[in-house]
């Protein structure tokens, strides 16, 4: 498959299992405050994350810009990732305020395709920029020290 159309897939993936977390029926929403700290956790690494990135070098599918440049400081030091740590995050607030198995099914399924997601995204970085290597070897995908 090419790569233009499987990261495509990998975004409406991302995309259909966020709309699913946040419509599919649970028994009762109830925020929590571990629900919020989840929520405001998620989006305050967001917000790092913008602040320390260059606007322009986002992009929703795993392919890189062209013109973009690699950021390995910030939010960028601690995980390749941040932005989608964040997403998980996020998304493990939702889940955590539905009460319901379904959401956090979804939600590990949402963890395993942005996986595959980073997976792919890493592959078509280190063509572009040979450092992303060696930056692969000090920094881990999504949790620092760890994975």
């Amino acid at each position: 498959m090419q790569t233009h159309t499987l990261s495509r897939l990998w975004v409406a993936a991302q995309f259909g299992l966020i709309g699913l977390m946040i419509v599919w029926p649970a028994p009762h929403w109830s925020r929590t405050w571990p629900s919020y700290a989840l929520l405001i956790a998620g989006s305050v690494l967001v917000l790092w994350v913008f602040w320390h990135n260059r606007p322009g070098n986002f992009n929703i599918v795993p392919e890189p810009r062209k013109g973009a440049h690699l950021v390995t400081t910030g939010p960028y030091r601690w995980a390749r990732h941040p932005m989608y740590v964040a997403l998980i995050i996020f998304m493990a607030g939702v889940a955590a305020a539905a009460h319901s198995p379904v959401q956090w099914a979804l939600w590990v399924v949402l963890c395993v395709v942005l996986n595959f997601k980073a997976a792919m995204e890493e592959r078509l970085l280190r063509g572009i920029w040979p450092d992303y290597v060696s930056y692969m070897r000090v920094t881990r995908r999504f949790i620092p020290g760890v994975w």
